[in-house]
C-alpha cells in the first residue's frame, strides 16, 4: 500500500469512528514514517520546522487514536504493520463491512446531530468552487447556520488546514488586518512577514500559488467590519487587499465568509450565496435525535415562526428538555404567542436571556459575564476561564451552573474549550454593561485569569493568550493596568523575564505592538510605564528601518525622564539612541550615548548587562576609527563583561556577540572574528532570534570576502538578504547588500556590484540615513580610480 493509499484509508477510518479527520500534524508524521519506518521526531522536525517535543506529543495521541480505531496496540514501530494487516483482513471479509466500526450500531451520519438538513449545500458549494469560484460570501441572518455550514465544508471535502479569522463582534475590538497576515503567514507557512503590508500580501499571495495541498480559509462574522452600504469601515479598507489575494484565479486555496451582511465592494470577485433557514423535515430529524417527540404540526409552525434558524432550534431544544422535560406541546402551548415569525433570532436570544434570569439567577449571570471574552485571537477558553467568573459561586456549585448553560445551547464547547456563539455574546455583552460595577469586577477577574495563564512565552499561541489581560483592561480604561500587560516579563525563554511587548517583537509580530501601544499610549499616566512602553515602540521601530520614528519616541522618553531619576530606565534610553545613531552611522554620536551609557552603569553594579552592552558597542566604534588599540582593550573588557555578568539577556548576548565580530574583523583579527561570528549564528538559532541570525550570517559571508573564499562569501550574502527581505529589517537588509556590493567589487564584477550598491544606497534613503548613503558612494568611487 502506498503513502497516499494508506492516508486515505486511515483518514477514513477515524472519520468513521469519532467523526473527525486526521490534522495537518497527524498527516506529517504518518506521511513521513510510511516512507521511512527509521526516521526520528527529530528528522521529521529539522525538515518541518516542528518543534521534536511536539512531535511526540502529537505522535503519542495519534498512536493512542489509532489503537482504539484499529482495536490492537499501535506504536511509532508497528503501526506499519497493524495497518496493513487490519485493512488485508477487511479486503477478505469484503470491505464494505467498514461501517460497521462505528460501535452500538452507530450510523455515520448520527455522529454530528447538530448538523441536519444542508447536504445539498455543502454539494451546492463544492460545484460553485469546482468551477473556479475562490470566495464564496455566506450570507444570512444571525444564527442561521453560516459558521457552521462553513465548518463542516472544510471538514467533508479533507483540507489539509484552514486558515481562521474570527471578526470581532464590537467595532472597537477589530483586529488589524495586517496582524492577521502576519500571523498566518508565521503559523501555517513559516513564512516572515515584510515590514510593509504590501509586501507581506504578495507573501500570502505566492504561499496560496505555491502550496499543493488543500487550504482553506475560512473568515467568520464580516459584518462588524462593514458600514451600512456594505463597505469595510474606512480604517479597515486594508481587508479590501487581503480578499483580492484570495480571490486571485491562481491561488491554491477556496474561503468562505459569513456574514449577517452583504458585502458590496465592486472591486471584488466574491460569489454571493444566500442561506436560508431549515426546512421542517431537519428540524423533526434534529429533534427526534434529542428524543423529543415531534408532532409534525407543532414542529412545522414552530419552524415556520423562527424562520427554521439553527440556532434557534437549538436553544428551544435546550428549554424544552430543561424546563418542560421533553414535553414539546406544553413548551409551545406556553411560549407560542411570545416569539412571532417576523421576530429575529435576537429577539429569540433576548427571550432566553429573560426566561434563564427567571429560573436559574446564577447561570444567568455567568451567561452575561461570559460577553466579557472577545472569542478572536484565542477563540474559546479552558474552563478556568469559565470557573473564574463564579467566584461568588460555592466551588462544588460552579461546574453545575456551566452544565445548565451547556444543556440550554447558551454555551458552546469542545474538548474542554467553551465560547459562546457571537449572537448569544452580543446579548450577553450588553447586558453586562447595564451593571458598570459588575462590567469591571468581571473583567478584571478575565484579566487576571489571561495574566496567570501563560508563564513563560514561548510562541506566537503564548503571546497572544497573554495580551488578552491587555483588552479587558482597555474595556474598563484602566490604561495603566493595560500597559503592565504589555510591560510584565514572562519566565525566561530568553533569559531574564523580557516584558511582553518585546516578545511580540522576537516572534515578528511588529504589527501587534504597533496596534496595542498605540491605542492605549496617550492615555497612561505613570511616568514610568509611558518611557518602557516608548522604549518597545522604538525598538521596534528600529527594526523595520523607521529610525527617525523611533529616536522620536526616545526623544518623548527623555523629555519625561527630565522630571525622572530612574537609572535604569535612562541607561536603556540612552542606550537605544546609540543603536539608532549606529544604524544612521552617525558614529559620534552614537559613541556619545555608549560612554554615557557606561558611566551610568559605574554607578551601579546592578546595571552591569548594559554596560556591557554599551562596551560591545563601543569597541565597535573605536575599531572604525583610528583608535584601534582602544577599541582592542574595550573589545576585551567587553567580552569579559557579557560572558560575566548574570543580567545579560539571550537576545543582548547575541546582539554583542555580532558588534564584537565586526570589531575585531576591523582590528584584522579574522580568527577572532570567525569564532565569534559563529557562536552568534548558534546562539540565534537555538533562540529562534531571527533578526539576529541574518545580521551574523552577513558578518559570516564578510569574513570569508577578507579570506579570498568568493563562493562561500555569496552564498552567505544571498542568504542574510533572503532571511532580512522576508521580516523586513530594512537597515540590517541595507547593510546586507553593501557587504554583498564589496564581495562583488572585490572578485571585479563590476555591473553585480553597482546593482548591489544601488539597492543599498535606496534602502538607506528611505532610511533617511546620509551617512550611510555617503559610505557607499565612497566606495562606488574606487570603479573611477
Amino acid at each position: 500500500m502506498g503513502v497516499e493509499e494508506a492516508l486515505e484509508f486511515v483518514d477514513n477510518l477515524v472519520f468513521l469512528q469519532t467523526g473527525e479527520h486526521l490534522d495537518k500534524t497527524q498527516r506529517i508524521i504518518l506521511r513521513n514514517l510510511w516512507e521511512d519506518e527509521k526516521r526520528t521526531y527529530q528528522h521529521i522536525a529539522n525538515s518541518r520546522g516542528y518543534t521534536e517535543a511536539h512531535l511526540k506529543a502529537v505522535g503519542a495521541e495519534l498512536w493512542h487514536l489509532l489503537s482504539k480505531v484499529l482495536g490492537a496496540k499501535v506504536s511509532k514501530s508497528t503501526f506499519q504493520g497493524v495497518i496493513q494487516g487490519f485493512r488485508t483482513n477487511q479486503q477478505s471479509q469484503k470491505a464494505s463491512q467498514i461501517p460497521n466500526l462505528a460501535t452500538n450500531g452507530t450510523k455515520p451520519q448520527d455522529l454530528d446531530s447538530n448538523f441536519v438538513g444542508r447536504d445539498r449545500q455543502i454539494a451546492e458549494l463544492h460545484t460553485l468552487f469546482s468551477r473556479g469560484e475562490k470566495v464564496i460570501l455566506i450570507q444570512g441572518e444571525g444564527g442561521v447556520g453560516k459558521t457552521r455550514l462553513a465548518r463542516k465544508y472544510f471538514k467533508s471535502q479533507k483540507f489539509n488546514f484552514v486558515l481562521e479569522l474570527w471578526m470581532a463582534t464590537e467595532i472597537q475590538n477589530l483586529t488589524p488586518v495586517e496582524s492577521v497576515v502576519e500571523e498566518w503567514l508565521r503559523r501555517y507557512f513559516n513564512e516572515e512577514p515584510g515590514g510593509d503590508f504590501g509586501i507581506s500580501l504578495e507573501r500570502l499571495r505566492r504561499k496560496l500559488r505555491e502550496q499543493t495541498s488543500k487550504i482553506g480559509v475560512f473568515i467568520d462574522n464580516l459584518e462588524t467590519a462593514l458600514d451600512k452600504n456594505g463597505k469595510f469601515l474606512e480604517y479597515r479598507r486594508p481587508y479590501v487587499e487581503l480578499l483580492r489575494v484570495l480571490a486571485d484565479s491562481d491561488v491554491h486555496s477556496v474561503t468562505l465568509v459569513t456574514s449577517r451582511e452583504r458585502l458590496r465592494e465592486s472591486s471584488l470577485e466574491v460569489y454571493l450565496y444566500p442561506l436560508e433557514g431549515l426546512d421542517d423535515e431537519a428540524w423533526r430529524e434534529f429533534f427526534s435525535s434529542c428524543h423529543i417527540n415531534c408532532d409534525c404540526t407543532i414542529l412545522s409552525e414552530m419552524c415556520s415562526a423562527y424562520g427554521g434558524n439553527a440556532k434557534a432550534m437549538q436553544i428551544l431544544r435546550g428549554a424544552i428538555l430543561t424546563d418542560f422535560s421533553g414535553d414539546i406541546h406544553s413548551y409551545w402551548q406556553e411560549n407560542s404567542t411570545d416569539l412571532l415569525i417576523e421576530r429575529e433570532l435576537k429577539d429569540l436570544v433576548a427571550s432566553q436571556f429573560t426566561r434563564l434570569q427567571q429560573i436559574d439567577l446564577e447561570a444567568y449571570r455567568l451567561l452575561c459575564r461570559l460577553g466579557c471574552y472577545r472569542y478572536q485571537d484565542i477563540p474559546s477558553l479552558p474552563i478556568e476561564g469559565v470557573l473564574c467568573l463564579l467566584w461568588d459561586i460555592p466551588e462544588k456549585k460552579r461546574r453545575g451552573v456551566i452544565k445548565a448553560l451547556h444543556d440550554l445551547s447558551l454555551i458552546e464547547s469542545k474538548k474542554g474549550q467553551y465560547w459562546l456563539h457571537p449572537v448569544i455574546r452580543d446579548e450577553a455583552v450588553s447586558r453586562l454593561r447595564l451593571v458598570g460595577e459588575e462590567w469591571e469586577l468581571v473583567n478584571r477577574n478575565a484579566a487576571e485569569f489571561w495574566t496567570k495563564r501563560v508563564a513563560v512565552v514561548k510562541n506566537i499561541t503564548d503571546a497572544l493568550t497573554a495580551l488578552e489581560a491587555y483588552y479587558h483592561y482597555v474595556e474598563i480604561s484602566d490604561f495603566d493596568r493595560a500597559g503592565d500587560v504589555i510591560l510584565q516579563g514572562r519566565g525566561k525563554k530568553w533569559g531574564t523575564g523580557l516584558p511582553l511587548g518585546s516578545s511580540f517583537y522576537q516572534l515578528g509580530l511588529l504589527q501587534k505592538n504597533f496596534s496595542v501601544i498605540k491605542r492605549i499610549i496617550d492615555n497612561i499616566e505613570s511616568p514610568e510605564r509611558l518611557i518602557k512602553l516608548y522604549n518597545i515602540l522604538g525598538y521596534t521601530y528600529r527594526i523595520i528601518g523607521c529610525i527617525r520614528e523611533a529616536i522620536d519616541c526616545y526623544k518623548k522618553s527623555e523629555e519625561i525622564l527630565d522630571n525622572l531619576d530612574i537609572k535604569l530606565i535612562k541607561i536603556s534610553v540612552l542606550f537605544n539612541t546609540g543603536l539608532c545613531k549606529l544604524d544612521l552611522l552617525e558614529m559620534e554620536a552614537a559613541e556619545d550615548c555608549f560612554i554615557s551609557v557606561c558611566k551610568l552603569a559605574e554607578q551601579d553594579s546592578n546595571l552591569d548587562d548594559y554596560m556591557a552592552y554599551a562596551q560591545c558597542c563601543l569597541a565597535f566604534v573605536k575599531s572604525c576609527s583610528d583608535f584601534k588599540e582602544d577599541a582592542f582593550y574595550i573589545a576585551e573588557k567587553a567580552f569579559y563583561a557579557i560572558s560575566s555578568s548574570t543580567r545579560v539577556t539571550l537576545w543582548g548576548i547575541g546582539h554583542s556577540l555580532i558588534s564584537l565580530c565586526l570589531t575585531y574583523k576591523n582590528l584584522g583579527n579574522i580568527k577572532k572574528s570567525f569564532e565569534l561570528c559563529q557562536r552568534a549564528i548558534f546562539s540565534s538559532e537555538e533562540n529562534n532570534f531571527t533578526q539576529l541570525k541574518a545580521k551574523a550570517i552577513s558578518c559570516l559571508a564578510g569574513l570569508y570576502r577578507e579570506q579570498g573564499e568568493f563562493a562561500r562569501a555569496l552564498f552567505h550574502h544571498a542568504e542574510a538578504i533572503e532571511i532580512l527581505d522576508k521580516i523586513g529589517a530594512k537597515s540590517n537588509l541595507a547593510e546586507a547588500y553593501y557587504q554583498l556590493a564589496l564581495t562583488h567589487q572585490e572578485m571585479g564584477e563590476i555591473d553585480n556590484s553597482m546593482k548591489n550598491f544601488m539597492q543599498a544606497i535606496a534602502l538607506f534613503n528611505e532610511m533617511q540615513a546620509p551617512r550611510q548613503v555617503e559610505k557607499v558612494q565612497i566606495a562606488m568611487d574606487c570603479f573611477e580610480k
